[in-house]
């Protein structure tokens, strides 16, 4: 989803936090000052629910939660993000609207926020003790980015046929399944030779 900011004038975090709490629309917020976040599309609905489903029945009996969308994580006192999807297993935070030890988090991109979602944002969320993968899935085209700890945050890149493995939490998923029902031409052409065999 899309970022525009909203004004110059600095909130804190305080205000900001008060304010999300009533306000219609989400907005994210770095070094006082908050940005208004754009709808989603479909494409960008049917990843979060895809993985939200997948992981959801996962983790059912584990000590782990999946959020999605409206559950912040917090950064540091000026950093607040909406992550698509977050994984937390330590959910020892006392706020009821954020968290600050996420183990995994997924970003669905766009073209308005490729660029931040892979630099400035992945960077912030690097500084996490508690952050083990992230994730980054692009909805105009199959591809989903991986970034572990434990490769020194190195990226590996997962296709059509490829299975992404959440090694946090020993699980997988093939990207078709990632990408179920989403509609972009590269689903389309895979689903193609899929019936023609």
């Amino acid at each position: 989803m899309g970022l525009s900011q909203l004004n110059d004038n600095y909130i804190s975090e305080k205000d900001y936090l008060e304010g999300e709490k009533i306000s219609e629309i989400k907005h994210e917020y770095i070094d006082g000052n908050v940005y208004a976040m754009a709808g989603a599309s479909k494409n960008h609905q049917r990843i979060i629910a895809n993985l939200v489903r997948h992981l959801g029945n996962y983790l059912n009996d584990s000590p782990c939660e999946v959020f999605f969308s409206d559950i912040k994580v917090r950064v540091d006192a000026k950093k607040y993000f909406y992550p698509d999807v977050i994984v937390v297993c330590e959910n020892d935070d006392e706020d009821a609207y954020y968290t600050e030890s996420p183990r995994i988090i997924v970003e669905v991109l766009s073209s308005s926020t490729r660029k931040f979602d892979h630099t400035l944002k992945r960077q912030f969320y690097q500084t996490l003790p508690s952050l083990e993968e992230y994730i980054l899935i692009e909805q105009d085209f199959v591809q989903v980015a991986v970034y572990r700890k434990a490769d020194s945050w190195q990226s590996n890149f997962y296709y059509l046929g490829d299975t992404v493995t959440f090694q946090s939490l020993d699980f997988s998923l093939s990207v078709a399944e990632i990408y179920q029902h989403v509609k972009n031409d590269d689903m389309q052409e895979f689903l193609a030779q899929v019936s023609d065999t």
